[in-house]
């Protein structure tokens, strides 16, 4: 009322449009901002913009949070180096000729998680498309089954190779 926006005896809460609008935007803002800092949209924004949780919403958080772990897990690492680079977190060594952003990939690292899909996905097609009799159907699920398994305890025992972890250190706080 100070402002002018609204009239003597007027309230917020009576401001349907405006607050349609103001909740539209804060989620909007807060897609943006969870864009940058986890490279997806924002959780529960279906709450800030209509009040309730949806099922459409729920299977976006879903996702969302999939996603997020991928990311988190396997291609944030660049993305935190980038940011420590800027903000002056880490100070470049020009006496060093090797960059540690550079590091060569072993072949692993494409090799056996194609091995595990291929096999997983193998398996259940050899579930939904059964042979000529339970005993042949069952012989290709184990196998498939088995090399999936196989190659998953494989990337699990290996996890920390898989992770990218950022590759740059802190420089020393400077007291």
């Amino acid at each position: 009322q100070r402002l002018g926006v609204l009239h003597v005896g007027q309230r917020i809460e009576e401001q349907a449009d405006f607050e349609k609008i103001y909740k539209n935007a804060w989620a909007d803002n807060a897609d943006a901002c969870a864009k940058q800092y986890a490279g997806t949209g924002a959780l529960k924004t279906d709450y800030t913009r209509t009040g309730k949780r949806t099922p459409w919403g729920l299977i976006m958080d879903g996702w969302n949070s999939l996603i997020r772990y991928y990311k988190n897990n396997f291609s944030d690492g660049f993305r935190q180096d980038a940011i420590d680079l800027f903000l002056g977190n880490y100070s470049v060594d020009e006496v060093e000729p090797a960059s540690p952003l550079h590091v060569k990939k072993d072949w692993k690292f494409l090799a056996l998680p194609i091995i595990m899909v291929v096999a997983f996905s193998m398996c259940i097609i050899c579930l939904l498309m059964a042979g000529d009799t339970w005993t042949e159907t069952l012989a290709y699920v184990l196998f498939w089954g088995s090399a999936s398994f196989g190659t998953f305890a494989i990337i699990l025992y290996n996890g920390k190779d898989f992770v990218d972890a950022p590759k740059l250190v802190q420089k020393e706080k400077m007291d």
